[in-house]
């Protein structure tokens, strides 16, 4: 029996990750223009890799010509081009991008393709809005909430995180003006607004912000009134980063230093790059907690994993990487077939998809702890 073939574009830490996990049951093929991540990738896998400039977007038909299924695991700045450009290839994808980007044009597109592109498929955006349209099926939600975080073990002063994946994505959770419904209205505030501590039995006290992490649910679960996600830090991380912001070091425009032009933003987050580094050995977690509530019961979701020592991969690029596999297979089963551009929190409402990439992460001990009060 012939394998599916799957390009994943993008071999970052996430990218490799879902490289490596596709390549069991997949003829998997990794496209990055790093030489370094690319040797890593061959290293510990049997994944293909392909040594190319994926900002040429031109360039994808050709490229990707061979295959049945793409995975966007990109930058967030290239991530609406990206995306824009496999569809237009004509090829069913998953993406993981977290691009700032209104994709809501693309859809008709997809459809005009006869494409699925499974959008935003991580943790949170992802698997949090899996879980909310699932249990917007079952109960009258009036508030939803999602606490949401991937820390390291060891806190190492000033900024005491990490990052999986490239700080200017990280930084634009900084930046982005954060969307929230309250009483049935779209509320708009600026990020890392609204900080509140938060007690976790697995880790303590960690510290919530507003992030613009709602995304699509903003639109299609309009008839939830009450709905906000925070991101979640080692207290004292936000004023740092606001100390940054009101300085200029996060602005885009570029400033002129002895005649170059240089932007803050850039320099910013090449700075923080060694700073923020995660390293193969790191240990480090993510939590997340999601509660919904109706008029009677609240019933929480509350995901804790931490780094696998045993197969060295982050806790972040196992729960992001697993959760797009899993979309992957709904695909390749055919559990999924509508067209267009579809945001997880649909899939979520289709018990048999829910339960198929619920059943995916478990496998790979990724579990919920469930309570209804």
């Amino acid at each position: 029996m012939t394998k599916n073939k799957i390009a994943v574009l993008g071999a970052g830490m996430i990218g490799q990750t879902i490289a490596i996990d596709l390549s069991k049951y997949y003829d998997v093929t990794s496209f990055d223009i790093s030489d370094k991540s690319l040797s890593l990738l061959r290293n510990k896998s049997n994944v293909k890799t392909v040594n190319t400039d994926l900002s040429k977007y031109h360039n994808y038909p050709e490229i990707l010509k061979d295959f049945d299924y793409v995975v966007s695991a990109v930058p967030g700045f290239m991530g609406y081009k990206t995306l824009e450009a496999i569809i237009n290839s004509k090829k069913d994808v998953v993406d993981i991008s977290f691009f700032p980007e209104n994709c809501s044009g693309l859809s008709q597109l997809a459809r005009n393709n006869n494409v699925t592109a499974i959008i935003d498929c991580g943790v949170a955006p992802g698997l949090s809005n899996l879980i909310l349209g699932h249990l917007d099926t079952k109960m009258k939600i009036n508030t939803f909430e999602c606490l949401v975080g991937g820390l390291p073990k060891v806190r190492i002063k000033p900024f005491e995180y990490k990052a999986p994946f490239s700080p200017i994505d990280v930084i634009e959770e900084y930046i982005r003006p954060a969307r929230y419904v309250e009483n049935g209205k779209i509320v708009i505030k600026p990020a890392m607004s609204d900080t509140q501590l938060v007690n976790f039995e697995e880790v303590g006290t960690l510290e919530s912000f507003n992030t613009d992490g709602l995304r699509s649910i903003v639109y299609t679960m309009s008839h939830i009134p009450n709905m906000k996600e925070k991101t979640l830090r080692y207290p004292g991380h936000i004023d740092l980063m606001k100390s940054l912001f009101s300085s200029g070091f996060l602005d885009n425009k570029p400033v002129n230093l002895n005649g170059q032009e240089i932007s803050p933003m850039k320099f910013t987050s090449t700075v923080l790059f060694d700073k923020w580094k995660l390293n193969e050995n790191d240990e480090e977690f993510t939590i997340m907690d999601i509660i919904a509530s109706d008029n009677s019961k609240s019933i929480n979701y509350r995901l804790y994993d931490e780094y696998d020592p045993k197969s060295k991969m982050s806790s972040m690029s196992r729960t992001t990487g697993y959760t797009c596999c899993a979309a992957v297979s709904l695909l390749t089963n055919g559990l999924w077939v509508e067209k267009g551009v579809v945001p997880p929190e649909l899939i979520g409402r289709n018990e048999a998809c829910f339960n198929h990439i619920i059943s995916y992460l478990n496998d790979r001990n990724i579990n919920f702890k469930i309570k209804t009060t």
